[in-house]
C-alpha cells in the first residue's frame, strides 16, 4: 500500500489531483464540495503539508484529525483554516463523506493585495484542530453562501472583475470569520476563565518552583503546550478577555514577582533579576523601568 503518510501539496492542481477532483477552473483559487472527492486518497489516512491556505467548512465529518499529539472528532458546522506549511495528519478515516466546503488558495492570488497583508493578522490560521470554529444554525448557512458565491464566480468565465470579486468573497469570509471567533470567546467564558486561571497556576508555579532559574523565562510555547493549546489561540484568547497578548501577560507576572521580592527581602536586584529567570540584571532593568516608569532600586526606596 502506498506510504500517504509524507504528502506535500504544494499548488492547487497538486491538491486537486490528489484527491480524485477534476481539473481546477482556477490556476489559483478553487472551491470543492466535499461529496467531489474520490477514493482512496481522501479516505485514507494521510498527512499532509500544505503549501497553499485551506478553509473549511465541515459537516458530519466521519474520522478524526491529529494534531500534536492529540485527537480530535468533528461534528456537525465546524470551520478550520490551515495556513502553508502546517501539517495536519487524518486518521480513523470513515467511509461517510463530510458535507461542506474547502476553500484552497494559493499564495500567488493574493500577492500585491491588503488581503494578503491582512490575512496574516488572523491568528486562526494557527489554531488547533480543537480550537475549530463551531458555527450556529444561521451562520452556518452565511458561511456557505459565501462558499457557494465563489464556486460560481469561479467557475464563470473569467474577466477583469474576477480576482477582484473573488478577493472581497474571501475577504468577506475572514471577516465572518473573526466576527464568530468573537462570538465564541463569549459563548465559551466560562472555558475560558478556567483556561486563564490554569495558565496562572503554571505560571505561579514556574516561577515559585525555582524551574525560572533552571530553564529561563518562560516562552509563549511553553506555557501554551502546558494548556494543551496553540499559542496563537492563547494569545487571541488572553487578548479578548484581558486586554494582554500572552507575552505582556508574562510580563506582568514576572513584575508583580519583582516587586513582592523587591519590597519583601533584602536581595540584591542582581539577586532579584537572576532568581526571576533574566541572565542580566540591566535586562530586567530595562523591563521594570518600562512597565513601572522607576527603576527597580527607585520602586523599593519608595517603599523605605
Amino acid at each position: 500500500m502506498k506510504d500517504l503518510s509524507r504528502v506535500e501539496l504544494r499548488s492547487i492542481s497538486e491538491y486537486h489531483s490528489f484527491y480524485g477532483l477534476d481539473k481546477p477552473m482556477h490556476p489559483l483559487v478553487s472551491v470543492i464540495n466535499y461529496a467531489d472527492f474520490k477514493q482512496p486518497s481522501a479516505l485514507h489516512p494521510h498527512s499532509l503539508r500544505y503549501g497553499i491556505y485551506s478553509i473549511n467548512l465541515k459537516k458530519n465529518f466521519d474520522g478524526k484529525v491529529k494534531y500534536g499529539q492529540q485527537y480530535y472528532d468533528f461534528d456537525e458546522g465546524v470551520m478550520t483554516f490551515y495556513a502553508p506549511s502546517q501539517v495536519i495528519n487524518i486518521e480513523d478515516v470513515g467511509m461517510k463523506r463530510p458535507d461542506g466546503f474547502t476553500l484552497i488558495i494559493h499564495p500567488d492570488f493574493l500577492h500585491g493585495t491588503n488581503l494578503m497583508t491582512k490575512i496574516h493578522d488572523y491568528g486562526f490560521f494557527s489554531y488547533a484542530a480543537n480550537e475549530a470554529l463551531l458555527l450556529s444554525e444561521r451562520e452556518e448557512q452565511l458561511v456557505e453562501g459565501i462558499f457557494l458565491n465563489l464556486q460560481n464566480e469561479i467557475g464563470a468565465n473569467t474577466d477583469v472583475h474576477t480576482h477582484d470579486v473573488v478577493l472581497s468573497h474571501i475577504d468577506l469570509l475572514l471577516s465572518y470569520s473573526n466576527r464568530f471567533y468573537n462570538r465564541q470567546f463569549i459563548t465559551r467564558k466560562s472555558a475560558n476563565n478556567t483556561l486563564v486561571a490554569k495558565l496562572e497556576a503554571v505560571l505561579h508555579n514556574y516561577f515559585t518552583s525555582g524551574e525560572v532559574v533552571k530553564s529561563g523565562l518562560p516562552t509563549v510555547q511553553y506555557l501554551a503546550a502546558q494548556l494543551n493549546v496553540s499559542a496563537s489561540y492563547l494569545g487571541d484568547m488572553l487578548r479578548y478577555h484581558t486586554g494582554m497578548n500572552t507575552q505582556q501577560h508574562i510580563q506582568q507576572v514576572i513584575i508583580e514577582r519583582a516587586k513582592e521580592l523587591l519590597t519583601a527581602t533584602n536581595q540584591s536586584v542582581a539577586e532579584i533579576a537572576y532568581q526571576i529567570g533574566f541572565e542580566h540584571p540591566q535586562s530586567f532593568n530595562k523591563l521594570f523601568k518600562s512597565k513601572t516608569s522607576l527603576s527597580p532600586l527607585q520602586y523599593r526606596q519608595t517603599f523605605n
